[in-house]
């Protein structure tokens, strides 16, 4: 719709100014447009009187609502300037309808706003600078593309404007944030507990001395009444308005979406399975989730699981009951029993959803550093002995750790604290393991060797067992529950630690100081937007339903309520900034070299390593690209020295976002191009190549749960039921019959 207006910007008076750079979501300019020193500005009017909220003009008497910009786009504008009467700009404008039409977002929290819109005048351009530039064209200035500026390339007319709208941004971290506000500022993760509901909902604030992690946008809700050091919870958690889903990603993902699920999708399932603690008696009663479905009750809404779970329900046929079937994984469609080979069991430590946590073996003996007065002896039961019989005899075992041959997956230290914590979660258990790996001469991984533990406690020894390959019916199963077992364990950590804390939690510190410290006239802030579009809005809603206290992660995964606490420890052990480069990470864990006469510039340790051939791939193009960008902008080190807002941006990530790692010494510096290409690159990477890696898989592999067990459960001997294995993606679990030996562990 194209509809031409005239509007005096000084009918408005000069305090009626917007934000210099509105906001995406608002449909304002996503960055300043040059016109021969002069900027046009895209606002709503407000009424007189009115006063300025986080940079924009909210008028009396309605409810604090704000005056946003419609969505639209600014086609062509024609500015005229006189030097003692009042400007007049003429402007047609090109009015995109959003995704409801007219009237979708005409609400209590807007309305005198959308009002306004419907009567017309929902456009006003200030002219910021009169300052001409006599080769300048005035038609067609082609605002949608926008122009980039370092600090010190900004046209005079626009200096004091791009400094007081990161002021503005900034906040003063002060009071309760609104939905309207476009403020960034840090708090810690002290939203995640409910101790005003329940003790057992209370949880530890997370970030600081004692639990440290990351920080996350500061919401400043009230403290809770029982724990001053704990927020409170609401139905919606505040992030920057930018950052909000279009409405295109509100349709598709949003809370309203999520909620649905879990109040209508999960009893359901209750409904239809009998009893929900004893799960599926066969292996067959699983098949059914794919190729019969379920009887559910009856559904209100018509075509209600097609709605809310497109990706994962294949049919709903309607009759008397509603029949849920869903999409059968790629996994079981190729191989039913793939899961239970060890062929596979390996493949997927190399190409599966959590291809992060293998490593190289370089040293020997598998020595604890746990303290052995609290958790029993370091050493581990895996010996010499063992990994050269199950090597059979091919060499010794230094010449398997001479030629790399040997790899592990070692969750020991990290888990073996909470053992006992989890073991007291109603149906739970928990062991600390060692997964070894034999690289054969064909050049693919088989496992050899499992090392599970339980450590002492005030009523029980040290227990730790290793399981091997063997011919015996009883031998082989427990062989098959060890690797169950280990499944669970690398399900949890790859939700809590590779998925979670690493590509989202540890974002967010970049995103906040990227709006906080960057213009969105900095080219790196224009380069960082799109990796970083949404993240803020799924990390609120991750604290709203999935790792919050009763959330979807605790319910459906084995460390239960601890957590979120427990990716708390890892960010604490095992997280640094210089190690989430693909090279890094993959040299840190001996999984590849540098060799500068290989592609890349390093050599796999194994060749057959799906996810770190065609990572290389994404990595060396993401670097190169940004190597081009960068160098376009900063020639040398003295123009990264004498960018403020770049230095402010980095200075900020390290001593605010991260704090409680600001005194460590592996920060890389920010002094040259190369420093600033190193960093980016890596921001890059961990946004979209990591993330994507350990996301989209998610289905294919779990899907199918018992490939991917998210629950650690072993029933005692004298119960029926030994063994049950669960995964969140269904609410449901299997089980077998675990052999006395490991039961009774």
């Amino acid at each position: 719709m194209l509809r031409p207006q005239v509007i005096t910007a000084g009918s408005h008076g000069a305090s009626a100014r917007s934000t210099l750079f509105g906001g995406y979501r608002a449909g304002l300019l996503p960055s300043c447009h040059r016109a021969g020193g002069s900027l046009l500005r895209r606002a709503r009017p407000a009424p007189q009187g009115g006063r300025v909220v986080g940079g924009r003009k909210v008028g009396r008497g309605c409810g604090g609502a704000v005056y946003c910009a419609s969505p639209g786009e600014v086609g062509t504008a024609v500015a005229r300037t006189a030097a003692e009467s009042p400007t007049k700009v003429k402007a047609v404008v090109a009015v995109k309808l959003t995704v409801g039409g007219m009237l979708t977002n005409v609400g209590l929290s807007r309305g005198l706003d959308d009002i306004t819109d419907l009567l017309g005048k929902s456009l006003y351009i200030e002219l910021v600078s009169a300052e001409l530039d006599p080769g300048m064209h005035f038609c067609n200035l082609g605002l949608s593309k926008g122009y980039a500026y370092l600090p010190s390339q900004t046209p005079s007319g626009l200096q004091r404007l791009r400094e007081e709208e990161l002021q503005t941004l900034r906040g003063d971290g002060q009071g309760e944030r609104k939905r309207f506000e476009r403020v960034y500022d840090y708090d810690v993760y002290n939203d995640l507990g409910q101790p005003d509901s329940s003790e057992d909902l209370a949880r530890p604030v997370l970030g600081g001395h004692q639990h440290p992690y990351p920080r996350r946008c500061r919401t400043g809700r009230p403290s809770t009444k029982k724990d001053p050091h704990s927020e409170k919870r609401s139905n919606s958690v505040y992030v920057p308005r930018d950052e909000s889903f279009s409405e295109v990603k509100g349709v598709t993902f949003s809370a309203k979406t999520v909620r649905s699920v879990v109040h209508a999708l999960l009893p359901s399932l209750e409904t239809a399975i009998v009893d929900p603690k004893l799960g599926f008696p066969l292996f067959t009663s699983i098949d059914t989730l794919f190729n019969e479905g379920l009887d559910l009750p009856p559904q209100q809404q018509h075509g209600f699981f097609q709605s809310v779970l497109p990706r994962l329900v294949k049919a709903v046929s309607e009759g008397k009951n509603n029949v849920l079937l869903f999409e059968t994984p790629a996994l079981l469609e190729r191989d039913k029993f793939s899961w239970f080979r060890d062929e596979e069991f390996s493949r997927q430590a190399l190409a599966g959803v959590n291809p992060f946590s293998i490593q190289l073996v370089t040293e020997f003996p598998f020595v604890s550093k746990l303290d052995p007065d609290i958790y029993g002896p370091p050493e581990s039961a895996i010996t010499k002995e063992i990994i050269e019989r199950e090597m059979k005899g091919m060499m010794t075992l230094e010449e398997a750790i001479e030629g790399k041959r040997l790899f592990m997956i070692d969750y020991h230290d990290l888990l073996l604290p909470y053992v006992n914590k989890i073991r007291e979660l109603p149906g739970n258990t928990l062991y600390g393991s060692r997964t070894i790996f034999f690289l054969t001469d064909g050049g693919t991984l088989m496992p050899i060797a499992i090392e599970l533990t339980r450590p002492k406690s005030p009523t029980r020894p040290q227990w730790k067992q290793v399981f091997t390959h063997t011919y015996d019916a009883t031998g082989t199963w427990l062989w098959r529950l060890a690797k169950l077992h280990v499944a669970a364990h690398d399900a949890g950590y790859h939700q809590l630690v590779v998925h979670w804390l690493r590509t989202h939690c540890c974002t967010e510190p970049y995103i906040i100081a990227a709006n906080r410290h960057l213009s969105v006239m900095h080219p790196i802030h224009r380069l960082l937007r799109p990796h970083f579009r949404y993240t803020m809005e799924i990390n609120a809603l991750a604290r709203e339903a999935l790792i919050n206290a009763g959330g979807t992660i605790e319910m459906c995964f084995f460390p239960g309520k601890y957590a979120a606490e427990l990716s708390s420890v890892a960010y604490d052990k095992l997280w640094r900034f210089d190690q989430q480069s693909l090279p890094a990470d993959l040299i840190s864990r001996g999984m590849a070299v540098e060799d500068p006469t290989a592609e890349h510039g390093l050599r796999l340790t194994i060749e057959d390593y799906p996810f770190a051939a065609d990572g290389l791939l994404i990595w060396s193009t993401l670097k190169q690209w940004v190597e081009d960008y960068v160098t376009h902008y900063y020639a040398d080190a003295d123009a990264i020295k004498s960018d403020g807002e770049l230095l402010a941006w980095w200075e900020e990530i390290r001593t605010e976002g991260h704090a409680d790692k600001k005194d460590e010494p592996w920060w890389p510096k920010l002094e040259t191009p190369a420093d600033l290409v190193g960093i980016l690159t890596t921001i890059i990477w961990v946004t979209s190549g990591h993330h994507a890696a350990v996301n989209f898989g998610q289905y294919h592999y779990g899907g199918y749960f018992p490939n991917r067990p998210t629950l650690d459960t072993v029933y005692r001997a004298n119960h029926k039921p030994p063994v049950r294995t669960s995964c969140g993606l269904s609410g449901s679990t299997s089980e077998h019959r675990a052999p006395r030996s490991l039961a009774n562990a």
